[in-house]
């Protein structure tokens, strides 16, 4: 009786050091009168050699899949939970520096309007006087061509 409950103590203490440590743990033991008890974690634990296994141990070998699977699910969950909130908080800071630059460009705006007074033209909208404010970057593909009208001064002076 006390080797058997020894031997399942042994038994369990295996499988729990081949879950933590996701390690294959093999162990072998031998009774007083010579038969053979053996353990092995990554074959029953991938469904492989269950022939050999009574309905207790199947029942066992269920219930320790379904504790891993339990304790890897919850890992899982916590770690989905933690990118979820890192995201959010990336989320909130590129809100935050989106309306900052926005405020930053109206300010340039506002000053390079008051810097340069507007004239308008005749036929003239306000769009196109806002659209000369504002210079496109050079081409740098020579076979493209720019074909649009730019009025006004350039933005700003190069020296």
């Amino acid at each position: 009786v006390t080797f058997s409950k020894r031997r399942r103590g042994l038994f369990k203490k295996a499988e729990e050091l081949s879950i933590l440590c996701d390690a294959e743990v093999g162990l072998a033991v031998f009774s007083a009168t010579g038969k053979l008890f053996q353990f092995a974690s990554s074959r029953q634990m991938r469904g492989e050699e269950l022939q050999s296994l009574n309905v207790q141990q199947l029942q066992a070998l269920e219930k320790s899949l379904e504790s891993g699977l339990g304790s890897v699910l919850k890992t899982k969950s916590q770690k989905i939970m933690d990118q979820i909130s890192e995201l959010e908080n990336k989320r909130v800071q590129l809100i935050e520096e989106n309306a900052r630059l926005k405020e930053q460009a109206s300010k340039m705006e506002m000053q390079v309007a008051a810097d340069s007074p507007v004239v308008y033209e005749e036929g003239q909208s306000s769009e196109s006087v806002t659209n000369t404010s504002y210079p496109r970057p050079p081409l740098d593909t020579e076979d493209s061509s720019d074909t649009s009208l730019r009025l006004g001064l350039p933005l700003f002076n190069s020296k």
